[in-house]
């Protein structure tokens, strides 16, 4: 009889070990984190009247600044120039000198670190200056100008679902989804690393989707929160940690290996995100596929991709043929994903 409960004890615990939200290293996964470093605070979107600033925090106190003539990307940024500055933290202050030197796209130290795959980008100026509270100072010449810190949010942000649409995810249960686990306290989706799909398939449709990425400042590239929103689990619009960079076909918005996004809509990591995605299946006949797939897709309610004819599958796609319904994958590679918000309306 012992034996017997000494046996279901390990079960349950073991169950619930399989359960349980995953420990990730140097991962925040909400801003009200006890243990969350002070640069989180600094970290984000500041703007004025003539230009907007994009502070990506890289770990230890450093930061990376990406300035724009006009204003923010997909909110007045000229879509040309930019200027890159070097940040240090120094108390509760940061203190700004130019970006120089020799420098590499995405670098892992962060005197090395650039923004841009040219460096210096087109447009680039000398720029010092600091970051007090919530307010950014930059100093050219006899010039000062000050930005003050803002938070973006997307306009399709906690959209209802039409009267018609399937409801995939609410907070309530996960029962449209094979995997993940849903966290009763925060009534979110989590990956916790692996992969979820929809139970159901779909082909053409109209997908909305909210995500949120963890805040990893000693990450870089593809370890700073890296997943992937799968149409019909077979082509890939990238989600990754990619505030401020450039917004390749590898990055937050892309299409993985295929085409870049029009412009880098990324928010700063542990902002709510959102999705937005217009998807027509591929067609085929007698087995040959006579017309690929489109896809025009809005990332935090600007346009990313405008009907796009997808020529092929992605990288992790499923092994059949293009034409064929399929779920919608929610990659977890490794990395904590929260989701809310899922509805699809199939068209």
């Amino acid at each position: 009889m012992k034996l017997l409960v000494l046996f279901f004890l390990y079960a349950f615990t073991y169950l619930d070990l399989l359960s349980a939200p995953r420990n990730f290293a140097g991962t925040y996964l909400t801003g009200n984190d006890p243990e969350i470093p002070f640069e989180f605070h600094l970290q984000g979107e500041y703007k004025s009247q003539e230009m907007g600033a994009q502070v990506i925090s890289l770990g230890k106190g450093e930061f990376h600044v990406v300035v724009y003539p006009g204003g923010l990307p997909g909110a007045g940024w000229d879509g040309k120039n930019k200027s890159l500055i070097h940040g240090k933290l120094s108390g509760k202050k940061v203190k700004l000198s130019p970006a120089i030197g020799q420098r590499k796209y995405l670098a892992g130290p962060a005197g090395q670190f650039s923004a841009t795959r040219q460096f210096p980008p087109v447009g680039h100026k000398l720029y010092s200056g600091n970051i007090t509270g919530k307010k950014l100072t930059l100093l050219e010449g006899d010039q000062i100008r000050t930005l003050k810190k803002i938070f973006r949010k997307s306009p399709t942000l906690s959209k209802k679902p039409p009267q018609n649409a399937i409801v995939l995810f609410d907070g309530t249960n996960k029962k449209e989804f094979q995997g993940g686990r849903l966290d009763k306290q925060t009534k979110l989706l989590n990956t916790d690393g692996k992969d979820i799909r929809t139970v159901q398939k779909f082909s053409n449709y109209n997908l909305h989707l909210e995500f949120m990425l963890p805040f990893r400042p000693a990450a870089r590239g593809q370890g700073r929160g890296n997943s992937g929103l799968y149409q019909i689990d077979m082509y890939e619009n990238q989600i990754l940690d990619s505030f401020g960079l450039e917004g390749l076909h590898n990055e937050c918005g892309g299409i993985y290996s295929i085409k870049d996004s029009k412009v880098n809509a990324c928010l700063p990591p542990l902002s709510w995100q959102t999705y937005d995605v217009n998807f027509t299946n591929a067609v085929a006949k007698n087995g040959k596929k006579i017309k690929n797939a489109r896809l025009t897709a809005r990332l935090n309610g600007i346009l990313i991709h405008d009907n796009f004819e997808i020529p092929h599958k992605t990288g992790g796609s499923r092994p059949d043929a293009e034409g064929t319904a399929g779920p919608i994958k929610l990659q977890g590679h490794g990395n904590p994903l929260q989701f809310r918000n899922i509805w699809i309306l199939e068209k």
